[in-house]
């Protein structure tokens, strides 16, 4: 369900061959693996040192692993968004897994992202049209930038509307189409009855493990995935280039790891056939291009948050 052709770029400084995107929109399983692992492993790791530091010294010694659990689970919706674009893997089989099992644990039903992800960036930036858009904060005030920065409305927000397509058997949101309703529906259910033997199995167990390596740090997580999201478009212009309409920030390799090279989001706005491993030489490319840049994620947030306190009043 990619889009596999650039959207509206303007003229290039240094001109993107036919050949070179070819070449650029090359999937590896081998790259996709490597990633996926390195990313599970990381959570397995910091989730066993949780479970050893809690168990023998008490949860509050854990915290400081709990929060870097946070990052590594929230940040898993990389997986899901790379495997939304079917570029993750060369495999079309292992890109749904990993999109599945990414959206299980982050709480976002992987076909319904990847047609809200569709229609994103069929419409980035338009107000009436991007979902992102659509759903996204509209803060008037400091406390619903505070919440709003939070990420645990949108969190909230995604959850209540899987319970509403599980419990009622109803999909309402317009970038959903009708073919498309009843699977939906379907994966939602399998959702909420995969959490539902999770609880029951930590009841019957007595546990809380599952609380303080997956939920707590997923909630935690979204203090800094929220910021990073609002990164990519907010305070870009409302126009077709993905030149424009978008944000490159320019960061550490760690975080350009664990974020799957989405930091490089002009060049996979621009061509969102090329796989993460290749959006850094793409950006060697087209880096004279880019409109809007970052220059680091701190720096970056205090611009979106600017941005967003200058239309408070407006919206």
């Amino acid at each position: 369900m990619s889009l596999v052709h650039a959207i509206d770029t303007p003229a290039r400084q240094k001109p993107l061959t036919a050949a070179m995107l070819r070449d650029l929109s090359t999937r590896s399983d081998r790259q996709g693996a490597l990633r996926t692992l390195s990313h599970y492993a990381a959570i397995a790791v910091t989730g066993a040192l949780i479970w050893l530091v809690s168990s023998r010294a008490g949860v509050v010694w854990a915290l400081p692993l709990i929060l870097i659990q946070g990052f590594l689970v929230a940040f898993l919706f990389m997986a899901v968004h790379e495997t939304a674009h079917k570029t993750a893997f060369k495999s079309r089989v292992l890109n749904i897994l990993v999109g599945y099992a990414s959206g299980f644990v982050i709480a976002l039903p992987y076909d319904y992202y990847c047609l809200f992800h569709w229609e994103h960036h069929r419409h980035t930036q338009d107000p009436d049209k991007d979902p992102e858009l659509i759903v996204g904060p509209k803060p008037r005030n400091e406390t619903q930038l505070a919440i709003a920065y939070s990420g645990l409305r949108q969190l909230a927000g995604r959850v209540v509307l899987m319970l509403g397509h599980a419990l009622t058997g109803k999909v309402t949101v317009p970038w959903v189409p009708e073919n498309k309703r009843a699977a939906v529906v379907r994966e939602a259910r399998c959702y909420v009855a995969g959490y539902a033997l999770l609880l029951i199995a930590s009841a019957a167990l007595h546990t809380a493990l599952l609380l303080w390596i997956w939920v707590l740090p997923l909630l935690l997580g979204q203090l800094i995935l929220r910021p990073y999201l609002y990164a990519e478009h907010t305070g870009c212009d409302s126009t077709r280039s993905a030149f424009q309409n978008t944000r490159t920030t320019y960061t550490t390799a760690f975080m350009h790891w664990f974020a799957w090279n989405m930091p490089y989001h002009v060049e996979h706005h621009a061509y969102p056939s090329v796989p993460f491993h290749a959006l850094s030489r793409l950006n060697r490319i087209v880096d004279g291009d880019i409109v809007h840049r970052g220059a680091g994620y701190v720096a970056v947030t205090r611009e979106t948050r600017a941005w967003f306190r200058a239309r408070f009043g407006r919206a």
